[in-house]
Parts: C-alpha cells; structure tokens; sequence
C-alpha cells in the first residue's frame, strides 16, 4: 500500500515489472530512467549476471513535487528465473501495481503464460491480489512477433495491452503511465487522495510527465 506521510507531506509508490526471463523488464527501467530529468531521478541500480539476467531486483527512484506535496515512485524489477522465487515474492511485497512484461517470441508463449501464473499466486499470497496490473508485449521489433491481436490476454479478452521495444525506448513510457493511472485511481478509490493531497489523477500524470520527457499522456 502506498505510504503518505502528511506531516512530511509526502507519498511514496511501489512499481514492480515482473515477467518471464529475457523479456525486457531491465530494459524497460534502463530506458525509463533515460527519460525522467536529471534533477528528478535517483540512481539507477542493477545487478547481472554474466548472462545479463537481473539477479536481484532493479531500484529506479523517481522525485518530483506537485501540490506543495513530494512524490516518491520506486520501480523495481524482479529476476525471471524459477530458482528466484523467494525473491519475486519480496520485492512484490507492499507494491501499489505490477506491470507485467511479455515476450512477444511465438516461442515464449508458454514461459509468459507460466509466468503470469506465478505473478497471480504470488500476489495472491501475500493478499494483493486486486493489485492494478498492465501488460505490455515487449520486443514488437522482431520479424515474427506476435501480433496483438492474437496474443494471450491471460484469461480477459478485454485487456489493454501495450507494445513496446524496451530497448529503443519506443512504447516504454506510455506503459508507465497506463500502470500510474490505474494506480492512482485504485489508490485514491481507497485513501481519497485527492481530497487529502488536493491534486487530482490528470493533476499527478501532468507534473510526473514534466519529468519523464514527454508533455501528457492521456
């Protein structure tokens, strides 16, 4: 749940991209932190592996002030390999949403869709299991991807789902805000934020898309 300390007038959200291994989730933070201004933006973190796997998680802090109120976005990523489960299951802890990066291989149909029901159990289990969750097909760039239209939607045939090639950036920020929008308006359905930060969900996307390198994603 996301933390608000109104004596330090100050909210702070836990973002989580989780998906199968490869997918895209390191590339997806790498290519965010590249967007959000200089003065607004904590250090990057990673941990690989020799094979460019994400061994622990990645840690993208993100400051910016709105409203007389200081926001503080966390976004994490989580290692895709089964032997790291424990791990998934810490850094998921007390998230706010979940992006869920799918590769979009033909091949890797079954590893996304193993992957997902791991993302559900998880956050089953630790009770979050209303949690705002947006996916995006990464690696839209290859020759046979998938198309959209005939991918899995993972159990709703109405889910939005986002395009995107990580590591060009193309797609990356608009996922981002799609997952800031859905969890601002889950937050502020439960805590009224609105009304106790007086700043509104076009108010909050506005000021964070001043740092991130775009002018406001609808």
């Amino acid at each position: 749940m996301a933390q608000v300390d109104f004596t330090e007038r100050q909210l702070t959200l836990k973002l989580v991209y989780y998906g199968p291994p490869l997918s895209g989730k390191t590339s997806n933070l790498r290519a965010l932190h590249g967007k959000v201004d200089t003065l607004n933006r904590g250090r990057l973190m990673t941990l690989d592996t020799r094979d460019d796997r994400t061994l622990f998680f990645d840690l993208l802090p993100i400051f910016f002030r709105a409203s007389g109120f200081s926001f503080r976005i966390k976004v994490y990523t989580v290692p895709g390999q089964p032997v790291h489960e424990a791990t998934r299951k810490v850094v998921l802890a007390g998230a706010d949403g979940v992006v869920f990066v799918a590769d979009s291989k033909p091949d890797q149909r079954e590893a996304n869709r193993a992957s997902w029901h791991n993302l559900v159990g998880n956050l089953a289990s630790i009770g979050l299991q209303n949690l705002p969750i947006v996916v995006q097909y990464n690696k839209r760039d290859l020759p046979d991807a998938v198309p959209l239209d005939a991918a899995d939607r993972f159990g709703d045939p109405d889910r939005v789902l986002n395009g995107a090639c990580a590591k060009s950036g193309e797609g990356v920020v608009p996922t981002f805000f799609d997952l800031i929008g859905r969890t601002w308006d889950a937050l502020d359905k439960d805590l009224k934020l609105s009304d106790k930060l007086g700043i509104d969900s076009t108010a909050f996307r506005r000021a964070l898309a001043e740092h991130v390198g775009v002018t406001m994603i609808e």
